[in-house]
């Protein structure tokens, strides 16, 4: 079977981008071919028997996703075409999705789309794009989701007979990359004290991330430690100014990093104060690093995150965020029991299980 992904895919950071590498590995493994068209970056190339393409656009804010859309569309079609694919396999619906519907339409390629989390959870809640993105669910032929959330999300929408197409595919963690005996130098490198606890986030500086709590719990922790977050984004120089003027001491920005197995290995508790999730892979990078979890009760987190691997919170909450940091960082042995069963629990997702 030939099998072209369309999405983020490494070196582009991320969950999708996760996903989708696993998923292809484990094609690779079937012995499918696997091609890959990804957006532009300037390490991207083959990679483990996956022949991989870019589109090209320009990084300029309204105009990328645009560009995107034509210059990937015109692409797919010649993947397609010269390689004779058989599944077209779109991660993220908007614009992967319609870009895989409309190669659909015009060669007569089966098409299949993996809803990841905020493209169902933030965009299809924009009236501009709601009816697009039911368009999309309605004409290809398989729609995957990585949470339960999820697909209740898109049953709600209302789509006829998408019932009989959609199936619930949970994403994957590399047991052997995020691992408890994982070495790392990170404290050293970041200037932290190897005595004080670190509290970590890994993620999209985005608003659906919460990051902004993160940052006012800091006022309401009583124990002593470094607040360490790991990403970009549009909204990174806003915190980072947040920090800088308001004189917020032990908050460091580590920006976007590609060693994450080394910096979870360095951290103590991992934090995701999102608003809105899917059902996100950092998760479970952490998990498998043997870190207990402080995650908000949103989206499919609650499907990883229980009571014996870390503590759920309420959205828009640094009160409660900070309590429970308080609690995690204030028991030594509460965290280690909690690490060792997150290990545990992440063993069930070790591979990813191919849904075609």
């Amino acid at each position: 079977m030939k099998i072209c992904m369309v999405g983020y895919f490494p070196p582009h950071l991320g969950g999708i981008s996760s996903y989708t590498y696993l998923l292809s590995k484990e094609l690779i493994n079937r012995k499918d071919e696997v091609f890959v068209l990804t957006y532009p970056h300037e390490n991207v190339g083959d990679t483990s028997g996956i022949k991989v393409y870019t589109a090209p656009t320009l990084n300029i804010k309204g105009l990328r996703g645009l560009i995107f859309f034509i210059s990937a569309t015109l692409k797919l079609m010649s993947i397609v075409r010269k390689n004779k694919i058989d599944l077209v396999h779109a991660h993220y619906i908007m614009p992967p999705g319609l870009i895989a519907v409309i190669c659909k339409g015009i060669l007569g390629v089966k098409t299949a789309v993996t809803i990841h989390g905020s493209d169902i959870f933030v965009l299809a809640r924009k009236r501009a794009l709601r009816n697009l993105i039911k368009y999309v669910l309605n004409k290809v032929d398989y729609v995957f989701v990585v949470s339960d959330s999820i697909r209740d999300e898109v049953l709600n929408l209302g789509i006829e007979g998408i019932q009989n197409k959609i199936k619930v595919t949970y994403n994957a963690v590399d047991v052997q990359k995020f691992r408890p005996d994982q070495e790392s130098s990170f404290k050293e490198e970041m200037n932290i004290d190897a005595r004080k606890p670190v509290v970590l986030f890994v993620g999209n500086l985005v608003w659906q991330k919460g990051v902004g709590y993160l940052i006012r719990a800091k006022e309401f922790l009583k124990k002593d430690a470094e607040i360490v977050i790991v990403g970009d984004g549009p909204l990174f120089e806003e915190f980072k100014g947040i920090v800088e003027f308001e004189n917020i001491e032990e908050i460091k920005f580590a920006g976007a990093r590609k060693d994450i197995e080394k910096i979870m290995a360095a951290a103590d508790v991992f934090v995701l104060p999102s608003l809105s999730e899917g059902r996100p892979s950092v998760i479970l990078e952490a998990m498998a690093s043997g870190k207990p979890v402080i995650a908000t009760n949103v989206g499919g987190i609650p499907e990883l995150v229980n009571e014996q691997v870390g503590i759920l919170i309420n959205p828009e909450d640094p009160v409660g965020l900070a309590e429970a940091i308080n609690k995690l960082l204030g028991d030594k042995e509460l965290r280690e029991k909690m690490g060792k069963n997150a290990r545990e629990q992440s063993m069930r997702y070790a591979s990813i299980k191919i849904p075609y």
